[in-house]
């Protein structure tokens, strides 16, 4: 990237919504959902102190939504593909991180940390 990225944009295979958060959660545990972004910034309830501590490693700030609260202009780079990770610069947005790199991670939030350092 030849810009420099001012924000890191995550968005997590789910929606946002009571019946969308619970039926997430009650699919992960089932084995019937999975979202490797989800794994990387939370734990069984809550964001994980790993990520937190990561994330405020990060030169620029890392926002998240779910799919159903993601900005236009996000889901539109998106294109349908969850979980991803994005970066905005000032002229554009793309995405960076896509299903399979984030779930090459194994969860964890310093590999996140790494490869969004290597896009700064």
């Amino acid at each position: 990237m030849d810009e420099r990225v001012t924000e890191f944009i995550g968005i997590y295979d789910a929606d946002s919504t009571l019946f969308g958060e619970l039926s997430y959660w009650i699919g992960a545990r089932l084995g019937k959902r999975h979202c490797s972004l989800c794994d990387i910034t939370h734990g069984l309830f809550t964001e994980r102190v790993e990520w937190q501590s990561c994330r405020d490693q990060l030169p620029v700030p890392f926002n998240t939504f779910h799919r159903n609260d993601a900005p236009h202009d996000v889901l539109g780079v998106a294109k349908g593909t969850f979980p991803c990770v994005l970066a905005r610069t000032e002229r554009q947005l793309t995405m960076v991180l896509g299903p399979d790199e984030l779930a090459s991670m194994g969860g964890s939030p310093v590999a996140l940390m790494d490869s969004l350092k290597m896009q700064c």
